[in-house]
């Protein structure tokens, strides 16, 4: 390994991507704790409220709450884990509990979806029938729903921040059922107010509507924590800017292949570069170090780049400075 290969290697272990890993796991752990106390207040509010006031609309976004709070719960915990740090048989630290986290919560939105779905379409099909008994919501509980457009917005407004800021899966989950929760509660709102004026068979369809909303997140945060935890590359963004970096690079003829793993907030990068088959192995580990070290400045958040050199003519793959799995 070149002393180039030996400063970068020790600049990539001790690096601090952004912000500070203790200040990094203080906002995390402060935004799931506030999630969850909102949101025991809210189930409990909401869902006392939607049955004394003869709401389905409002007692359906209690129900979602109550749910929100199980996965805050469990939430926390992977955020507890995720951030304990590396060992020998974890590497890389244990930060891929945060995508694992947001796949628990991206499970429990589809399934509270999926019930509440099912009890509105119910409750419909008493009105088709004509043997439902809702005589329509109270006035107060609107004033319910409203509260808690109003909560949520500055929740999903906070927390969306504070993923950015941590780039933690969890968190930006949390910041995404936020955002559904506002937009449940507007339906809600609007369900209520229908109601209030006759309507009365408007407050179950909000109720399925919330559901279809809820549902539509949930499968988005399972899509995108199933790509972290399946290696997918991240984006073609990534990918084009890795590319634009290396063609500045002397020396690089060609890219034979890119791949990038995410663990948690971090990337690992594995690229295999074409050199002139007529340099010295030396020569190419020189190359292999500015490639390296390139890709560390300019990319956000890598751990670790591993990179091969080969020339166009040959298939024999040399590992670059010792950095090779």
């Amino acid at each position: 390994m070149s002393n180039t290969t030996q400063v970068v290697e020790e600049e990539l272990l001790e690096r601090v991507d952004k912000i500070d890993p203790a200040l990094r796991t203080r906002l995390s752990n402060r935004a799931v704790g506030l999630t969850l106390i909102s949101n025991i207040f809210l189930a409990i509010i909401k869902t006392a409220i939607g049955i004394v006031g003869h709401s389905p609309a409002l007692l359906a976004d209690g129900i979602n709450s109550t749910s929100d709070v199980v996965y805050n719960i469990v939430v926390s915990v992977f955020v507890r884990a995720a951030h304990k740090p590396a060992d020998d048989e974890h590497p890389y630290g244990h930060t891929q509990f945060e995508s694992v986290g947001a796949l628990v919560v991206g499970a429990f939105v589809i399934t509270t979806a999926i019930t509440i779905f099912w009890n509105a379409i119910n409750s419909l099909f008493d009105f088709i029938n004509g043997t439902s008994d809702f005589s329509g919501s109270m006035t107060f509980t609107i004033y319910i729903a409203l509260f808690t457009v109003l909560l949520k917005t500055l929740l999903s407004v906070y927390t969306h921040k504070v993923g950015e800021r941590t780039n933690n899966p969890s968190i930006i989950a949390l910041a995404r059922d936020h955002r559904n929760d506002i937009f449940s509660a507007s339906a809600v709102v609007i369900g209520i107010f229908l109601s209030l004026r006759g309507y009365l068979w408007v407050d179950p369809l909000a109720g399925a509507i919330v559901a279809l909303v809820i549902l539509r997140t949930g499968i988005g945060i399972l899509r995108d924590s199933t790509d972290d935890l399946m290696d997918t590359i991240p984006g073609k963004a990534l990918e084009v800017k890795i590319t634009e970096l290396l063609a500045t690079i002397p020396g690089v003829e060609g890219i034979d292949s890119t791949q990038a793993h995410r663990f948690g907030q971090y990337l690992v990068i594995n690229v295999a570069i074409f050199v002139d088959g007529n340099i010295s192995v030396d020569a190419g580990d020189r190359i292999a170090d500015v490639v390296e070290s390139q890709l560390i400045q300019e990319i956000d958040y890598v751990r670790a780049v591993h990179v091969h050199y080969h020339s166009h003519e040959h298939a024999i793959v040399h590992p670059a400075g010792g950095s090779v799995e």
